[in-house]
């Protein structure tokens, strides 16, 4: 026993074929690995039977969600999962697909033999409670989809408002130099929104997927819109519903707690979806972008904002992390943004600007984390400690998906054009980007003061 680590790494080494960037300190203390690499623990036998029974990142998961696989003391998160991530992209592993039949193979004897010593062998521990059960029904139905929904964000709004802090807003925030906070870097990402929708009052604004109501609160306040907000997550608009009444907006805000293919009282004269098109699926996605063409306005703009992933590997099939597939955001599909630009142009949308935020998400991202970590004790008592454990392990795991270049996150503006063919856009992206002549709002925090706007050359009336 005082050599299990010893034992456990070199087996792993010869199960994997390359050594593990990783040193591991065994439930009797033993300690090996490279000098120097980060270290996890494994607390108990637990943790390796549950990674003789699921080998790679669910049984991985399955193990600190549980809290049988620990960070070792000296040791931080990010560095376990930054080796980890660039680990799993190499050629040799990126290809590996283990299960428990090769565990039981050739190569996995040693692994077997050092778990027999270590008495770990015996049934497959039952997943933690946190891991969801797959919904039944047909994929991307509106009733598995609501199911998929409430898994992730209904989940108490008091531990979002944790999390998020007070412009609770769960997209990637926009850090320009202005911006000293996640609060002011929110509030700069919610009028780029605007901004680039081209937002005036008397306008009608469709928030799809509308969260708890940030961005329609924001372009009410600042830009004088009218606008209506769909979400399927029961919580988020009770919520939502509650802070348009605080800001006495009721009359020109609503808030529907109605799936995006069941709203039909378009025109509107701009569309917004933030971080909502994730959800919709790659059978789905004809379905999600005509529907908004057709509530769009001709002339109106749509700003889609989307996590992409990297395009596969020649030969490589698409397939969705277990982890976040399983205790984040079940049924998730992510495309990479060429695809969503073709699917945005196959529906009738003419693709104007395609911006990257990607170092932006991992600045948000570990601002979230600080906020978690900072909050941990009231975290646990709102949620308990298997989901906090989940929400720091998948936002710190994205935060360095996005830093390394293995995920992205883009806003695409797109108009649906007139019978004519014009886009009712200014000829330059500067121009664009100012705010109207007409009724300028007060800068918002973080955001610096435009120019002087000149004329606005995509005026034209609105639908109202």
């Amino acid at each position: 026993m005082a050599k299990l680590a010893g034992q456990l790494v070199e087996a792993l080494d010869g199960l994997l074929g390359v050594p593990v960037p990783l040193r591991v300190q065994a439930w009797d203390g033993s300690v090996a690995g490279p000098p120097g690499a980060p270290t996890v623990v494994l607390r108990n036998r637990r943790a390796l039977r549950r990674l003789l029974w699921q080998p790679g990142e669910l049984g991985l998961a399955r193990s600190y969600v549980a809290g049988d696989l620990e960070v070792g003391p000296g040791s931080d998160l990010y560095d376990v999962l930054s080796v980890v991530g660039r680990f799993a992209e190499r050629p040799e592993i990126r290809t590996l697909d283990l299960g428990p039949g090769d565990v039981l193979g050739a190569k996995g004897r040693r692994v077997l033999a050092a778990a027999l010593r270590a008495g770990a062998l015996g049934p497959e521990p039952a997943p933690p409670r946190e891991e969801v059960r797959k919904a039944a029904g047909r994929l991307h139905s509106r009733s598995r989809d609501r199911a998929a929904i409430s898994h992730h964000y209904d989940v108490g709004n008091d531990f979002y408002g944790l999390v998020l802090g007070p412009s609770m807003v769960y997209s990637c925030a926009y850090w320009t130099p202005g911006a000293k906070s996640l609060e002011a870097a929110q509030e700069a990402k919610l009028d780029l929104i605007c901004r680039k929708l081209g937002l005036r009052p008397g306008m009608r604004l469709l928030d799809v997927g509308c969260g708890w109501g940030s961005l329609l609160l924001h372009a009410a306040r600042r830009y004088g819109v009218t606008a209506v907000g769909v979400s399927i997550s029961a919580e988020q608009v009770a919520l939502a519903r509650t802070r348009v009444e605080e800001a006495g907006l009721a009359a020109r805000v609503e808030i529907r707690l109605q799936d995006y293919r069941e709203t039909a009282d378009g025109p509107f004269d701009a569309i917004s979806s933030v971080g909502m098109a994730e959800h919709v699926g790659s059978e789905q996605y004809r379905v999600y972008a005509e529907g908004l063409y057709r509530l769009l306005a001709p002339g109106g703009r749509l700003l889609n904002h989307q996590i992409a992933r990297r395009p596969n590997h020649p030969g490589e099939r698409y397939h969705a992390s277990p982890f976040i597939d399983r205790y984040v955001f079940p049924d998730g599909e992510l495309s990479p943004v060429g695809s969503t630009v073709a699917r945005l142009e196959e529906a009738g949308f003419e693709v104007r600007d395609v911006e990257s935020l990607r170092e932006h998400y991992g600045l948000t991202l570990r601002e979230w984390v600080a906020n978690l970590e900072a909050h941990w004790t009231e975290a646990v008592r709102l949620v308990g400690r298997g989901r906090a454990r989940v929400w720091r392990l998948y936002m710190a795991a994205s935060a360095l998906a996005f830093e390394q270049n293995r995920i992205g996150i883009n806003q695409v503006l797109a108009v649906r054009s007139t019978e004519e063919g014009a886009a009712g856009l200014p000829p330059t992206r500067e121009e664009w980007l100012l705010r109207p002549a007409a009724g300028t709002p007060q800068p918002a925090v973080g955001v610096p003061a435009a120019g002087p706007a000149g004329p606005d050359l995509g005026d034209r009336p609105s639908v109202r």
